[in-house]
């Protein structure tokens, strides 16, 4: 199937359709998370008080990021023509849903993504977990392998594949992980041009 055959598109959104600004290395400091951790497995493994303490203040500095949020090169022009050309679109990210949507509104992308298909980690187990697009396949009712994820990182990518969708890697001048993407973008602008 080529790139411009698809007609669902599922993206992540942080370091993909907005310029990557998180630092994961100051969050785990301040959170006291050991740097080999993964942020959202470590909390979802702490006491329930305590857990629901450091979501709180994860999700508040997430929202300071939310309202400052930039598009990536090229992602505003390339989910505009695809909405043009009919295609479903979803977001699937490790982030709050509700801090996706005022992402998605910063970058002047909100009309495109129907509320119910913004899943964030409380919607769907997190990638790499495939939960959330299988869900969005049974939404759209659709086979995974007529479904594309869309990513800047490993986890996208692995998700993509355990649930069986094609996989897109933008945003990375080389890719690292060749055996994981069906396609490489360099960014979106180069991306929009692969879809012909």
């Amino acid at each position: 199937m080529s790139l411009a055959a698809i007609r669902h598109w599922v993206f992540d959104m942080d370091g993909t359709l907005t310029v990557a600004v998180h630092d994961f290395a100051a969050i785990r400091e301040a959170l006291e998370i050991p740097v080999e951790h993964d942020i959202l497995t470590h909390l979802a493994a702490l006491p329930a008080a305590e857990a629901a303490a450091k979501h709180a203040w994860l999700l508040e500095h997430e929202r300071d990021l939310a309202i400052a949020s930039k598009a990536a090169e090229g992602a505003v022009a390339l989910v505009r023509e695809l909405a043009a050309r009919g295609c479903r679109l979803a977001i699937l990210t490790r982030n709050a849903r509700e801090l996706a949507h005022v992402t998605l509104q910063a970058i002047g992308l909100a009309d495109c993504f129907p509320v119910e298909q913004i899943l964030g980690r409380d919607e769907a187990r997190p990638k790499p977990d495939p939960d959330g697009l299988l869900q969005i396949a049974r939404a759209w009712q659709v086979a995974p392998q007529e479904m594309v994820m869309v990513g800047d990182y490993r986890f996208d990518l692995d998700c993509g594949r355990a649930a069986g969708t094609r996989t897109v890697l933008v945003n990375l001048p080389d890719n690292p992980w060749p055996q994981l993407a069906d396609w490489h973008a360099a960014d979106c602008r180069a991306l929009q041009a692969m879809l012909g």
